[in-house]
């Protein structure tokens, strides 16, 4: 692609953009220039080049070694890894995006910390248009609870060692 265009060019938000801002002029363009939609022959390119720009300015750290040191910044070896991603499509960011809208975004030291338990996972049917504009769906989950009379411990509140007669811990 040759010179790098400005990531905040690509996004078309200012430097001062909040990442509100941002998350919503990289919907709009992804939606835009997406391949499956849009069959122009530099539709792939422009996507794969709005993605990059996103992923730089989506994450606090990423935005600021960029906005310090340009593209250099956000270059494996110079202060960050956006050139190592395993995702060489770009769609990485897409579908982190599109899943922190059904789940809330999680970023900070929230990511950082490990999960208990074990996953909770949901099959649902989107439509493409669906997926493409966004949907609000309602999901029933069933998930395991500590039970209450043993609190996860197999045996009740101040007793001996036993196996504890509601669950069976």
């Amino acid at each position: 692609m040759g010179t790098k265009r400005d990531y905040y060019e690509v996004l078309g938000v200012s430097r001062t953009a909040s990442q509100d801002e941002i998350r919503r002029a990289y919907r709009r363009l992804a939606r835009q220039y997406h391949p499956d939609v849009n069959k122009s022959p530099d539709a792939e390119e422009k996507f794969k080049e709005i993605n990059e720009a996103y992923e730089v300015l989506s994450d606090p750290e990423k935005r600021a070694a960029y906005d310090r040191f340009g593209h250099a910044g956000v270059q494996v070896g110079v202060g960050g890894n956006a050139g190592a991603s395993a995702d060489p499509f770009g769609f990485g960011s897409l579908f982190t995006d599109f899943f922190d809208s059904f789940f809330g975004d999680m970023t900070g030291a929230s990511r950082r910390r490990p999960t208990r338990g074990a996953d909770l996972e949901a099959t649902i049917e989107l439509e493409f248009e669906e997926a493409l504009r966004g949907v609000e769906k309602e999901l029933e989950i069933e998930r395991l609870e500590i039970c209450p009379d043993c609190r996860g411990t197999r045996m009740r509140h101040g007793a001996r060692p036993a196996t504890c007669p509601v669950c069976g811990g």
